[in-house]
């Protein structure tokens, strides 16, 4: 047996996918509407530029709009096409433990290295409670590694200091989905056994703060193109070698700038409101991959917000081109 993925085998550029969709994705009377084709050449594509892992099934990855049969033929064609290249990490997050188990340990049946994981979002959690998850799904998936989602919109949860110190205790739980960083150092000291994956545009600065632990990151703008991604991985990794950051800093402002239309108003938590949409339209801008339509009910999203999504989309766009060509 495949032994378990640790917090030390977390490093570089991981990326996050959608879950590509059939033409008809948006009609509600579609069935098996996950195109496979293009999930495969995706996931070649993505291993070929040199991303060191994958994760899916979170938010724009549509995991709460796909059936049950859909998943399982997603994560099983990424996990063929992958053939242990690079860790995967599925999202199994549904709305009660039962269920989350059920499909943990069909993933790791199939070969997956880990789950990407959120709290169950119908009532809002409390610490006791989202802990408690924690520990029940690793009980009763004990050869599988966790990933905590921990987006407080999509969940309904802060994810707060006192969770960290208590999930970081789970020996499975090794990485984090993690956004902002304005308390990172504390939770770095609360949680020592946890990789913190903070957001591409935070990464720069997250190496700033604590060089040896901050070695990987998650990227959604990679499904515009990965160059970027790689060369912000790689600009880091040299300047914790040389000290000259300058490099790092521009690739990082330039993503910041990238994505300066993806937000509407600036305001993460209207732009949660529509993740999937945007999110879907800024990729197919894009160009890099087709991620196709939204499935329902999120695929109505207000046309100032797409044009929004686009705008990032061909700038995300440009940048592939420009960190694709350096030496």
């Amino acid at each position: 047996m495949k032994a378990r993925i640790q917090a030390d085998d977390i490093n570089g550029a991981w990326v996050i996918m959608p879950t590509p969709a059939t033409p008809n994705a948006d009609d509600w009377r579609a069935e098996n509407t996950v195109d496979l084709d293009e999930t495969a050449r995706i996931v070649e594509r993505l291993i070929q530029a040199g991303v060191n892992g994958i994760l899916s099934n979170g938010t724009f990855g549509e995991c709460a709009t796909l059936t049950w049969d859909e998943k399982r033929s997603f994560m099983a064609t990424i996990v063929e096409v992958a053939r242990g290249r690079v860790p995967y990490f599925c999202g199994t997050t549904a709305l009660n433990t039962r269920e989350v188990v059920r499909q943990t340990r069909a993933a790791h049946d199939m070969g997956v290295s880990g789950t990407m994981l959120g709290v169950p979002m119908w009532c809002r959690m409390e610490t006791p409670g989202a802990v408690q998850f924690y520990k029940d799904v690793a009980e009763a998936c004990p050869d599988i590694a966790i990933a905590v989602y921990a987006n407080p919109e999509a969940f309904k949860y802060d994810f707060p200091r006192p969770f960290w110190a208590q999930v970081s205790r789970i020996p499975q739980v090794v990485t984090a989905k993690y956004l902002g960083i304005g308390m990172l150092d504390l939770d770095l000291a609360l949680a020592p056994s946890i990789r913190f994956l903070p957001h591409e545009d935070d990464y720069y600065a997250a190496a700033r703060i604590a060089p040896e632990r901050m070695t990987a990151f998650w990227s959604s703008g990679a499904m515009c193109g990965p160059a970027t991604a790689i060369a912000l991985r790689d600009a880091v990794a040299s300047a914790k070698r040389s000290g000259d950051w300058s490099l790092a800093k521009r690739i990082s402002d330039d993503m910041r700038q990238a994505d300066s239309t993806l937000f509407p108003r600036g305001d993460f938590s209207e732009f949660s409101k529509y993740n999937i949409g945007i999110e879907k339209a800024r990729m197919n801008q894009a160009g890099w991959l087709h991620a196709g339509p939204c499935r329902p009910p999120y695929h109505l999203v207000p046309a100032a917000y797409l044009d929004g999504a686009m705008a990032s989309g061909q700038a995300w766009a440009d940048l592939h081109v420009k960190y694709g060509q350096q030496p």
